[in-house]
């Protein structure tokens, strides 16, 4: 009975999430060198973050920080907007850019 209640509360998801992202830290070698990130795997990476972080997937972000060698501090949204050329309104800069480019390119014909 705990289990299921457990499980339709969604809390053991998240602690499932929580022990891998623990694990994969755990199992990785901190001295290992990240290869240099390009510029575009940056910005593609950063608009994952947005998204993460706006789902509050805050376990997969961990494990996306770690394995990915992307800098801790966010880029800033303004700059990230300028470099993929997407114009913010109001309506949009409650959201991640990741969703005003899909907007974009399924309102395109």
């Amino acid at each position: 009975v705990l289990k299921e209640t457990l499980d339709n509360r969604g809390i053991l998801g998240q602690i499932r999430a929580r022990i891998r992202a623990e694990v994969f830290s755990a199992l990785d070698d901190q001295s290992e060198t990240r290869p240099t990130l390009s510029n575009e795997n940056m910005l593609i990476n950063e608009l994952i973050r947005e998204y993460l972080e706006f789902n509050n997937y805050k376990y997969t972000l961990s494990v996306l920080l770690t394995e990915s060698g992307q800098p801790k501090d966010p880029i800033d949204r303004r700059f990230l907007a300028e470099e993929l050329n997407i114009t913010e309104d109001h309506a949009t800069a409650s959201t991640p850019l990741m969703y005003s480019m899909m907007t974009h390119f399924i309102q395109s014909p």
